[in-house]
């Protein structure tokens, strides 16, 4: 699990920097372009996020049905 957040928390930022440069950019220049790049970036970071999300909590509670049922120890 350690290498999977890892990954993910690598690609989360890679989506949610630009993201923020591109807003920032927005808000300095005023182009629409820049926020529709920051959008973009943004949703990206987002389906990253909960993607990652949801797959610790449904993992934690695999691994606790699987302790339960004894098939884990």
């Amino acid at each position: 699990m350690r290498y999977f957040l890892w990954i993910f928390g690598t690609l989360f930022a890679l989506a949610a920097i630009p993201a923020v440069f591109y807003f920032v950019l927005f808000l300095l220049r005023g182009d629409d372009i820049l926020r529709v790049r920051a959008l973009k970036f943004y949703r990206w970071a987002l389906v990253i996020f909960l993607f990652t999300f949801n797959v610790a909590i449904y993992g934690h509670i695999v691994i606790a049905l699987l302790q339960l049922w004894g098939f884990m120890r």
